[in-house]
């Protein structure tokens, strides 16, 4: 798995994320290419922005009891699995202007290093340690490149 604090793993990122084109076609599931990087975005939207609603007490409760192991745990995600609704991009995106803001993200995240990131509170599922965040966003990351065969 890349850590996403490191330099040369987020340039390896980066240069998967170039290698798509508008035209790049999934190798399983529903999403275009430009709502694909609109998902991704969502998960930094989350972290970086209050524009989703958190979930109340009762909500994170159960994400932490049903969901927090699979997104924060090693093991990768099934193809076709569930998503949580803010995740699900419906409508078509712009593909450059998509693809510029998760570059942004992935930057920002690596320039802040895993120290911003120690303990800090995810929305859905409460602090988390850096090592969780890294495989939070590295897990998601992969796991959609792959889909589109980057």
């Amino acid at each position: 798995m890349k850590n996403i604090f490191k330099a040369t793993d987020v340039q390896d990122i980066i240069n998967r994320i170039e290698s798509l084109t508008p035209q790049t076609a999934p190798q399983w599931g529903k999403m275009t290419v430009d709502q694909m990087l609109a998902h991704l975005n969502v998960a930094y939207d989350m972290t970086y922005t209050d524009q989703y609603k958190k979930p109340g007490a009762i909500g994170k409760f159960f994400l932490k009891l049903f969901v927090k192991n699979a997104v924060v745990g090693p093991k990768p995600y099934p193809k076709n699995g569930k998503t949580a609704p803010d995740f699900i991009i419906k409508d078509s995106r712009d593909f450059d202007a998509e693809k510029k803001k998760l570059i942004e993200y992935l930057d920002k995240t690596q320039s802040l290093g895993p120290a911003h990131f120690e303990n800090r509170a995810s929305h859905s599922f409460g602090p988390l340690t850096s090592d969780q965040w890294n495989i939070m966003f590295s897990k998601h990351l992969d796991h959609h490149l792959t889909q589109f065969g980057v």
